[in-house]
């Protein structure tokens, strides 16, 4: 497990780790794979899609079954116990909860001086697309933190899209999960080849308004082509990352736990520590060794690269620095093992989750606890937050003057049409003068 002096750490090297995954999702095979897969759909709709989904997923599907149907639904829930049922339906009421908790009024208006009201309307995108990847695994749980936001927000058509199964079959979780929240249409289909249908829209695929899904740098790639088509990107959502901020006070078993909780998603997942105690870098870094071989095939190598390819342990040379390279980082994920946790957490800016404490491990923010997991990636967290239900709505900005209200404002609208040189925009007060 490599401990990194975070002085002694080459510029180059040190551009890789902020980098992360997105020199892949910028390189030029990624960009020009995913511009020609658009064009092909485009072209040739679902015949492509169908193509695509033999070609990179291995299985060949009857044009009728890109769309999930009834009684694929129905026989999911005879495939689930009542225990993983319980947990899912808990899942969604404490993401329910937290997103009602955090909804804004649909109206809110004020009258800031006499005779001039203003105010906002909060109103839902119409119609949104959600991915949800299956390559290293089953993911219900990206179903209940992406689409209940949406689901509260009042979004009216919701498209789910999930890579078939070897055996063209969906995961019967997710699917449950899915029906649960309402969700009748869902399409089984390569990532990218059906978000790129989704943007487009096919005899099969609904065309949306905006996409959203975490996936590789494929997929975070066409999401980022399809934009130019008019679809909203909604989040930039790659391979998963967390950093654990610790102190000289942190329990190492604790610390080595948390950064394997992301690091087992996968080789192109990000895990660092970052602390200024050399002595808890090289506890955490024994801990890791046992850990990852309690760990089964594939995730022991998924979390061994994880930790020593974008992701490592990082001994600064003291906590100031500690903490000015995570806001540098600007981590999906950001868990803090300190002496005074919410101190420490009032001075991070940049983070899209932070999880504060011993008792508060990532796994419970991914799952239980209701707060958002579908979070901004590769150090978008200095600019985006974390899907919500905010994440689905759009503002109206709203005014109306009185006539007393005018008249406190025409004289800046003269002055400022005068100097702009539209005479209309002056012409618009000054008639109203008389009316």
């Amino acid at each position: 497990m490599r401990i990194l002096h975070l002085r002694d750490t080459p510029p180059d090297e040190l551009r890789r780790i902020l980098g992360r995954s997105w020199a892949r999702v910028l390189s030029d095979d990624v960009t020009s794979g995913v511009r020609a897969l658009l064009q092909d759909v485009l072209a040739r709709r679902d015949e492509a899609v169908l193509e695509a989904t033999f070609q990179f997923d291995g299985v060949r599907l009857d044009p009728k079954r890109l769309q999930v149907d009834r009684e694929d639904v129905r026989t999911a829930y005879d495939c689930i116990d009542a225990g993983l049922r319980a947990a899912l339906e808990t899942a969604i009421e404490r993401v329910r909860r937290y997103n009602e908790w955090l909804r804004p009024p649909q109206q809110q208006v004020e009258e800031l001086e006499p005779g001039i009201t203003v105010g906002v309307r909060m109103t839902p995108i119409a119609s949104v697309g959600a991915y949800v990847p299956s390559g290293k695994g089953s993911f219900p749980s990206t179903v209940i933190t992406m689409l209940v936001p949406a689901v509260m927000a009042g979004v009216e058509e919701i498209a789910l899209l999930v890579p078939p199964r070897p055996d063209g079959t969906v995961d019967p979780a997710t699917l449950v999960a899915a029906d649960l929240l309402g969700i009748e249409r869902i399409f089984r289909a390569n990532g990218p080849a059906g978000i790129a249908a989704l943007a487009v829209g096919t005899s099969t695929f609904p065309k949306v308004e905006a996409i959203v899904g975490p996936g590789n740098p494929y997929v975070v790639a066409m999401q980022m082509q399809v934009q130019a088509l008019g679809v909203r990107m909604l989040a930039v959502l790659g391979p998963t990352e967390i950093v654990v901020l610790a102190d000289e006070t942190a329990d190492p078993d604790l610390v080595a736990l948390d950064l394997l909780n992301e690091a087992e998603h996968g080789s192109d997942s990000a895990a660092l520590l970052v602390t200024s105690s050399a002595e808890l870098a090289r506890s955490v870094a024994a801990r890791l060794a046992d850990l990852l071989g309690r760990l089964p095939e594939p995730r022991r190598t998924y979390a061994r690269d994880a930790l020593s390819d974008l992701g490592g342990l990082i001994v600064t040379g003291d906590w100031e620095e500690a903490i000015a390279f995570v806001n540098l980082y600007a981590p999906e994920h950001l868990v803090i093992h300190a002496r005074d946790g919410w101190e420490v957490a009032r001075r991070i800016r940049n983070a899209a989750e932070v999880l504060i404490g011993p008792h508060t491990p990532p796994a419970a923010g991914n799952y239980a606890i209701g707060v958002p997991a579908a979070l901004p990636t590769g150090g978008a967290a200095r600019r985006d937050s974390a899907v919500t239900v905010w994440t689905y709505l759009k503002i109206s900005s709203i005014a109306r003057l009185s006539s007393e209200g005018l008249e406190r404002v025409r004289p800046v609208v003269e002055r400022l049409g005068h100097y702009e040189g539209f005479p209309a925009h002056v012409l618009s007060v000054q008639e109203r003068r008389t009316r």
